[in-house]
């Protein structure tokens, strides 16, 4: 089999560049070594910026998202027991964001696909890169016992953390940069409706706390933990009491609580690597970098990776230049570190960390103070957090 471009990884940067790829005439074939069901039943953020809305319009799925996706036109900043609305909307010049689940994002994608008849290849075993320093770069995997060789133009990494396409890059052609955060966040799904229209972000004596949601019937909320906590030790009404417990007065009274359906611990780090291109390989979205998910930007620093790989891979092909794929590394990496320190500042402005003196303390509270008193810090955070242009 021979296509254009190979994309290792069928999360949404691979689907959704696939779908421009497919949409601008060129060959793609998607592989993955998980099931097209353990894909669409992996639960995942859900706050789009405007220019990945964009994107997914582009890539003509944006119907439903706009029709179910609720608006995300401000969230609440709650500490002290008080809260203090950011208005996104007024505070940017009208720029609107959307709650629509990675899990819907994601259907949409390969729904859109199926009816394209574009090729994916789900449970496939040993995918790897290779020759992607030279002109004839190809993948191979294996399946059903067969090994199975894709020729190719070029490979896109989009195949996360976890995958096979970084660790294929020699340990001196790359550099990593990391840091890990002593805490994680504990998460549960429930078919309630959402504490408030908005997402609440808390900062509470006993750690963080967010309140979000899926659709108005469906809330999505987590509480910061110890890294060596266990599911087992959080029966749902231990952490509904938590939450409620870290929350405003008037937000926990008005809180409605049933069971979970989905419960787990994520740890939290900031993770970059650097390029993002070598050769004929370019690594997309979570194989490349990583972002605590305080402020929303891991989906949609995905979404801008695969806006500038497109854009350089369709100046490939129909103008035959390459200037795009090369500035690729620098263009993406560019938007990257601005959204790991924006992640950074608003997990260490929100979280208690372990150890923190008085002086440190006292420095969050007073960061916490100034935000809210400040209409100019007031805009850099709504800047950040609807998204830098690209």
């Amino acid at each position: 089999m021979r296509v254009q471009v190979a994309i290792i990884g069928s999360g949404p940067s691979g689907l959704l560049l696939g779908q421009l790829l497919g949409n601008a005439g060129i060959e793609t074939v998607i592989i993955d070594r998980a099931s097209r069901n353990h894909i669409l039943d992996r639960v995942r953020a859900g706050v789009l910026e405007e220019g990945t809305a964009r994107l997914m319009d582009q890539a003509g799925v944006g119907a439903r998202m706009h029709a179910e996706g609720l608006p995300h036109n401000g969230f609440s900043l709650a500490f002290d027991g008080r809260d203090h609305r950011i208005d996104l909307f007024a505070l940017t010049g009208g720029s609107r964001m959307l709650v629509y689940g990675q899990t819907e994002l994601t259907r949409d994608l390969i729904d859109k696909r199926d009816a394209d008849g574009q090729p994916s290849v789900y449970e496939a075993i040993d995918v790897a890169p290779h020759a992607f320093d030279g002109s004839r770069p190809y993948v191979t995997y294996e399946k059903n016992g067969q090994t199975h060789r894709i020729d190719c133009d070029f490979i896109a990494g989009c195949d996360g953390y976890h995958g096979t396409c970084r660790r294929a890059v020699p340990d001196s052609a790359i550099r990593t940069f990391e840091k890990i955060y002593p805490f994680g966040w504990l998460g549960i799904l429930s078919e309630v409706p959402p504490v408030s229209d908005e997402l609440v972000y808390a900062n509470h004596p006993n750690g963080f706390a967010l309140c979000s949601m899926r659709s108005h019937t469906r809330s999505r909320y987590y509480i910061q933990c110890a890294l060596d906590e266990s599911i087992e030790e959080w029966s749902d009404d231990r952490f509904w009491s938590e939450l409620r417990r870290r929350l405003p007065v008037h937000h926990a009274e008005a809180m409605v609580t049933g069971p979970s359906f989905e419960k787990s611990i994520a740890p939290l780090r900031s993770f970059v690597a650097e390029p993002m291109r070598f050769g004929s390989l370019f690594l997309v979205g979570d194989a490349a970098h990583i972002v605590p998910p305080t402020g929303a930007k891991g989906l949609n620093l995905a979404a801008s990776d695969v806006h500038y790989l497109f854009a350089g891979l369709r100046e490939y092909y129909e103008d035959r230049s390459a200037s795009g794929i090369d500035a690729y590394s620098a263009r993406a990496l560019a938007r990257v570190w601005k959204a790991e320190r924006f992640s950074w500042w608003m997990t260490t402005m929100l979280h208690r960390f372990p150890n923190t003196g008085d002086f440190d303390q006292k420095i969050q509270e007073a960061e916490l103070d100034y935000l809210t008193h400040s209409h100019a810090a007031e805009k850099v955070l709504a800047e950040n957090y609807v998204g830098l242009p690209y």
